[in-house]
């Protein structure tokens, strides 16, 4: 079998696995079953079985992943049908982008250094609570890994997702402005669907946080890594 073929056929499973997994997670709605969780898994145990490199996965599929550009400013629609909420609270989500962002980093970087990590992985984690186009772009500037910061997005955007409702519910916060904010500036795509979940005015407010958080991100990358690096 040519590698184009491997390359073809591996792009045609993941969009099999990921539909029929979207169907079962609409009709049993657990965590483990998300599309973000349980088709990556599934793919890698192909991988691994079937002795497919990721250069063969990735020759054809690499079009899905460019998918994920238009896909995010395809949030900025709902955002603009609910400009009314975003002009009465555009101080506190300002506030809110700022402190995220800047928390975010450090915190990561911080944790990084603390634990003896190498130069690689902090500068790769330094972008990790960000949607994934602006964190390859951002990474860019801060000289981390596009692979491991695919990883570190991903794994981050899942964990947040999983943990947000219960921390919502531990810290009694009700409200779903400030639920929308916390998914969108800490979990990014992950936790903005889950937000649109919830009502809404949380999808609305945790798009434009993910956003927002991913051009300041973007702009300032350079900044970053020259004072933190």
């Amino acid at each position: 079998m040519t590698d184009l073929l491997v390359s073809v056929l591996c792009m045609v499973i993941t969009l099999v696995l990921y539909f029929a997994n979207k169907r079962l997670y609409r009709r049993f709605r657990k965590l483990p079953l998300m599309p973000l969780v349980m088709t990556p898994i599934l793919l890698v145990v192909m991988l691994l079985l079937g002795h497919i490199s990721w250069q063969n996965y990735i020759g054809e599929t690499h079009w899905l992943l460019w998918l994920l550009g238009p896909a995010t400013i395809a949030f900025a629609v709902p955002v603009y049908d609910n400009l009314a909420v975003i002009r009465r609270h555009w101080m506190s989500l300002t506030a809110g982008v700022i402190t995220a962002s800047v928390v975010a980093v450090t915190s990561s970087v911080w944790l990084a250094r603390l634990f003896h990590l190498s130069d690689e992985v902090q500068r790769s984690l330094a972008v990790r609570s960000i949607t994934t186009p602006f964190a390859l772009e951002a990474a860019k500037a801060m000289g981390g890994k596009p692979d491991l910061v695919a990883l570190f997005v991903v794994v981050t955007g899942v964990f947040g997702m999983g943990m947000g409702d219960a921390l919502f519910l531990k810290m009694s916060i009700k409200t779903g402005l400030a639920k929308g904010a916390g998914f969108g500036a800490a979990s990014h795509g992950a936790g903005t669907a889950r937000s649109y979940e919830l009502g809404p005015q949380e999808g609305v407010v945790a798009s434009l946080v993910m956003m927002l958080s991913g051009a300041l991100m973007v702009v300032i990358a350079p900044l970053v890594a020259r004072v933190m690096f």
